[in-house]
């Protein structure tokens, strides 16, 4: 969670590596949206978790809408506080993702991806997780660190780090997940 200056650099600095990216320029609110919707949302959860007075929480509020209708134009739901530095989004594309979720530093998410809730659980996935096209997770579930989701896999189960899973329901594949490069060999 950013509580800080401090922690918003580290945030935004993080997201901005994944992408290739060593600094925000201005131009990326027109040439790199998505990065730029990943810089408005750090921001915001900056500006939503220290507010300090009634201009504060007006700005938060501003700020705050301002991530939904790009979050809208480039088919993202994603609510603050919910994913940790390093996140990555793939491509424009839907991206859905509950509130409760929990998702650790270093996140790669492609397009189509559902990330919910059942019965008011949702999942927590670790740090360094890679999540496949039109996957969908779901239900009170705990992905382990370095974990890598097939793309369409439908997981409903834990998943243990460092494995591969794929297929409806997702099952382990391979024996080794995400290391950090562009995608993990997924069959």
């Amino acid at each position: 969670m950013i509580n800080s200056r401090a922690d918003l650099a580290t945030y935004i600095a993080a997201d901005l590596a994944t992408h290739n990216v060593s600094s925000w320029r201005w131009r990326y609110r027109f040439t790199r949206r998505i990065v730029y919707f990943q810089w408005l949302l750090r921001r915001a959860e900056y500006a939503t978790n220290v507010r300090r007075g009634g201009l504060s929480r007006c700005i938060a509020k501003v700020m705050q809408l301002r991530v939904t209708l790009l979050g809208e134009k480039l088919g993202f739901t994603v609510p603050l506080n919910t994913f940790g530095p390093g996140l990555s989004i793939a491509h424009v594309g839907t991206v859905v993702v509950n509130p409760d979720a929990r998702i650790g530093s270093g996140c790669r998410i492609h397009q189509g991806v559902t990330i919910g809730g059942v019965a008011g659980a949702a999942p927590v996935l670790g740090e360094n997780v890679w999540i496949g096209p039109g996957a969908q997770i779901f239900g009170p579930i705990h992905v382990g660190d370095g974990a890598a989701i097939g793309a369409n896999s439908v997981v409903n189960r834990d998943v243990p780090g460092d494995v591969t899973v794929a297929g409806v329901p997702a099952k382990v594949i391979r024996g080794h997940g995400y290391r950090g490069a562009d995608h993990p060999a997924v069959s």
